[in-house]
């Protein structure tokens, strides 16, 4: 948070226990389950249309507001999210076809780029309530045409920015990040969560099944 600690500000917040995902990505949707949260997805019907003149973190927090802002109402805080690739300043989005995809990785073996994944967060009725974008450089392997071939072949990549996605088998062509990891697979929890209070919710721990014996 900017005005206060996350910790410090969460005793007099709602609980938030839903979210709808203006998003299909299954990644983003198992991470906020993983938080405890009811997520239910809902149609947007905002075109990503070629940014001209901006960066490609602007590009992506952009992106995330007009999901956010074209998202099909709804009773429970709307989420939306999207992630860009920079590549020295260019932004790399998903690739057209397998061709595209090597080429992408070829530019990214052996070499730091940075992801950023934007979030905006809209309440009932409102605009756009709360949208950050959180960033974190990520190096990759030198790889040999073997390795690049395999992994654009088997498409695992081909609905991802870069490329790639480094929650499955690309972790393999990772040499080091620096910075929040979830920000690469595709939605900043951690940032999430500490916005959440600016709109006047918090999350809290769901109880485990599993129990210390």
């Amino acid at each position: 948070m900017r005005d206060g600690t996350y910790t410090e500000s969460i005793g007099h917040l709602a609980p938030l226990h839903a979210v709808a995902l203006a998003s299909a990505s299954p990644r983003r949707r198992e991470l906020l389950v993983s938080l405890g949260l009811r997520v239910t997805v809902v149609p947007t019907a905002y075109d990503e249309t070629p940014s001209l003149g901006l960066d490609p973190a602007e590009i992506a927090l952009r992106h995330a507001r007009g999901k956010a802002a074209a998202a099909m109402p709804s009773e429970e805080l709307i989420v939306a999210a999207d992630t860009v690739v920079d590549l020295d300043g260019e932004p790399l989005g998903k690739p057209a076809d397998v061709a595209e995809a090597r080429a992408m990785l070829r530019r990214l073996a052996g070499r730091w780029h940075v992801v950023h994944t934007a979030f905006a967060l809209r309440g009932d009725r409102a605009v756009v309530s709360v949208s950050e974008v959180v960033s974190t450089r990520v190096r990759f392997a030198d790889l040999d045409d073997e390795t690049i071939g395999a992994y654009a072949a088997s498409g695992d990549g081909l609905d991802k920015a870069g490329a790639y996605g480094i929650q499955g088998f690309a972790a393999t062509l990772v040499e080091q990040i620096d910075g929040d990891y979830f920000t690469v697979v595709g939605f900043p929890l951690a940032a999430f969560a500490q916005a959440l209070p600016r709109i006047g919710y918090r999350l809290h721990p769901q109880h485990s099944e599993v129990h210390a014996r």
